[in-house]
């Protein structure tokens, strides 16, 4: 089957995912991957700065080295350019930066930068070794393929892996460790922040439910003025003793006072949010009797029990009862007589309040939440609120309440539980501990080839060294063997440079090189020579050699 290409409506109905990885970028895509922003002033006044001065180090670090200057501004320029480019492009950078820097020593300090910004921008742990892995095998291709070295190449691989390591694996874990904690701390800032925003938000719901307490505890206290204001002014109504005038007036009084109960009970019956607050106890149930007695309705208050101290909650929870209790008794069975009980038992405050049966009563305003508030309230006391109808037609509403509310439900349930902040996450080791490794891998790693190249340079040293006296005491002609049992066993480690310097090398002769122990200059090493033929020493040399 031959294929064919997408259509238009095709291409159209692909995920955005795969109509880029369709569509090849633009130069001006390519561009801003390479070059990311956001470019402001002081962006580019920085970064061109930087630029700049690295490129001008790279330059003179070159010409230092090499006497023309054109290879300088190359090296220089082309270190500017990969500065630029290592914010969008860190990883190739890394390993353009090591390629330069195993071939020219200019690009030192560029590898140093790329190190650095390639740990912190590159983020995830594969793409991160393998751009390094490829840094490190570019370096050190380069310095294997150069000629100008003289020591062999495991020593070359050696020098190459801790220079590698010191001048980019060390500024990347540096670098990384710095960007994951500079991360770690801007999470906590932000949680932190979270955390006093909540809070804040929870003490205005605080403050709220304070209010809608307030506003309950105006519905209760009016509403309880009220029921006694439609009580009295319903006696006066009926009071044959006033004119038609004066009960007239009262009426209307009387229809006022009712109608404000209704509109309290529309306006702050929703707020009610039966929390406990801070004022009227059992000591105020005096007055409340009295102001019923005031009606003209008998209320006997009788106390049983030896009494104790009770908590704050408690006490007007029981006052709450007796206020709810003689004002449902007012409105409902109005003239009724009423018996408000406070019985003080081992381990319980009982708070009673039994009104006797009504003869008609009046249609009586009710919000249906009074109780519902209460039991609520006795709830979060530990306690319980029971009411019901009396076998002799009565109504009875009854309350336990613990002494020292220890049995309250949870604080947070009633809104007065501001939740403190919680503590500051302690910041995860991991990202530290490994980075800190890492830097101490790197360390070690450096610390341990560095030892062992000083080792192998000592031995090379040893096995490299012919005294001067050893030399004049080797007579030309001299068996082969008996000259190598004197001379040390040698090493190309050192003696590899020294070929193809001298006098002119005998024909078919096998030579070897030794360095001696003679002052050698900043740039010249004293140099002996032994050339064997035909199993005889045929020639010996002692010579300075360049460097």
């Amino acid at each position: 089957m031959t294929p064919t290409s997408p259509t238009a409506s095709e291409i159209r109905a692909l995920p955005k995912r795969a109509l880029r990885a369709l569509t090849p970028p633009t130069p001006r895509a390519l561009l801003r991957r390479a070059l990311p922003g956001p470019w402001s002033r002081r962006v580019l006044v920085r970064e061109g700065v930087c630029a700049l001065a690295l490129g001008v180090l790279a330059a003179g670090l070159e010409s230092v080295d090499d006497a023309g200057s054109a290879r300088g501004v190359a090296v220089g320029a082309v270190t500017a350019v990969l500065f630029l480019l290592r914010r969008g492009l860190p990883g190739p950078v890394v390993v353009l930066a090591a390629g330069g820097a195993g071939w020219l020593g200019g690009f030192v300090p560029v590898l140093v930068v790329a190190g650095w910004s390639g740990g912190r921008r590159i983020l995830r742990p594969a793409p991160l070794t393998s751009f390094f892995a490829a840094a490190f095998l570019a370096m050190a291709a380069t310095v294997l393929g150069a000629d100008t070295a003289t020591l062999p190449p495991p020593a070359k691989l050696a020098i190459v892996l801790v220079t590698f390591m010191m001048l980019a694996v060390l500024p990347a874990v540096v670098s990384r460790y710095l960007a994951q904690r500079r991360t770690l701390l801007g999470a906590l800032r932000e949680r932190n922040e979270q955390l006093l925003r909540e809070r804040s938000m929870v003490a205005h719901q605080a403050r709220l439910r304070e209010r809608h307490r307030i506003a309950q505890d105006m519905h209760d206290s009016l509403g309880h003025q009220l029921a006694l204001i439609a009580v009295h002014t319903g006696a006066l109504e009926v009071d044959r003793t006033l004119s038609a005038g004066q009960r007239e007036a009262v009426g209307v009084l009387r229809q006022a006072a009712t109608g404000a109960m209704r509109e309290l009970r529309e306006v702050v019956g929703l707020l009610r949010d039966d929390t406990v607050p801070e004022a009227g106890g059992v000591d105020a149930l005096e007055r409340l009797a009295d102001a019923s007695r005031a009606a003209g309705t008998d209320v006997a208050l009788r106390r049983d029990g030896e009494p104790r101290p009770l908590a704050v909650a408690t006490g007007h929870g029981a006052y709450r009862i007796v206020q709810e209790g003689l004002t449902n008794a007012h409105k409902h069975a109005p003239g009724a007589p009423i018996a408000v009980s406070l019985r003080y038992e081992p381990d319980t405050l009982v708070v009673e309040v039994v009104n006797g049966p009504a003869g008609e009563p009046p249609s009586a305003v009710s919000g249906g939440q009074g109780l519902t508030g209460l039991r609520e309230r006795a709830r979060l006391l530990g306690g319980i609120v029971h009411a019901g109808p009396t076998a002799d037609g009565g109504y009875r509403l009854a309350g336990l309440l613990p002494y020292d509310s220890t049995g309250r439900a949870p604080a947070e349930e009633d809104g007065l539980w501001l939740p403190q902040p919680e503590p500051l996450p302690v910041a995860r080791r991991g990202p530290v501990v490994g980075c800190a490794v890492g830097a101490a891998v790197v360390l070690l790693v450096s610390a341990g080839v560095v030892t062992w190249g000083g080792i192998k340079l000592v031995d090379a040293v040893e096995n490299s060294t012919v005294t001067v006296a050893q030399y004049d005491e080797i007579a030309v002609g001299s068996p082969e063997s008996e000259v190598l049992a004197v001379l040390p066993v040698a090493s190309d480690f050192l003696t590899n440079g020294f070929e193809g310097t001298g006098p002119d090398l005998p024909p078919d002769a096998s030579c070897r090189w030794f360095a001696t122990d003679d002052d050698s200059g900043i740039d010249t090493q004293d140099v002996v020579r032994f050339c064997f033929r035909g199993g005889l020493l045929i020639d010996k040399q002692h010579y300075r050699a360049k460097v």
